[in-house]
């Protein structure tokens, strides 16, 4: 099975910080399965090391203000082309981040407060009927 996961989990060292985020249920999925990692941020033309950002709105707005919505649509729809072009079945995307959080995202103060809501990538995911889970999830929807 041919799976679309948000890079970091997979050690690449592409959020906004410079790290990775790995997980170890995600790196156990690559044993089984064929992972397509990518980081909508980073094809969206977001340098890295980035300010962090946070949708607020419509808008997806660095800490300083800057408006980087632009960069974060891109960068989804480029990851919506790549799901498609590689035959993926499923998405697994990084928690909370403003372009992968599905289902809780940081609610655009920049105070770590988390709200309900998706980020742009899961969003257009969700929208195209592709099914998205985050890290969590990944032990109860496969053996690993």
């Amino acid at each position: 099975m041919n799976i679309f996961i948000s890079a970091c989990l997979l050690g690449c060292p592409c959020r906004y910080d410079g790290n990775s985020k790995p997980h170890p249920d995600a790196l156990a999925l690559a044993g089984k399965h064929t992972l397509i990692p990518f980081c909508p941020e980073c094809y969206g033309g977001l340098p890295t090391p980035r300010k962090p950002a946070e949708i607020m709105g419509s808008f997806v707005r660095t800490k300083d203000g800057e408006d980087v919505t632009l960069q974060y649509r891109r960068g989804a729809f480029l990851a919506l082309e790549m799901y498609r072009l590689t035959g993926c079945s499923t998405a697994i995307l990084k928690e909370n981040s403003p372009s992968c959080g599905c289902g809780k995202i940081y609610d655009g103060t920049h105070t770590g407060t988390l709200t309900e809501g998706n980020g742009v990538t899961a969003s257009l995911f969700l929208e195209n009927g592709i099914p998205v889970m985050g890290e969590s999830e990944i032990r109860k929807n496969f053996d690993l």
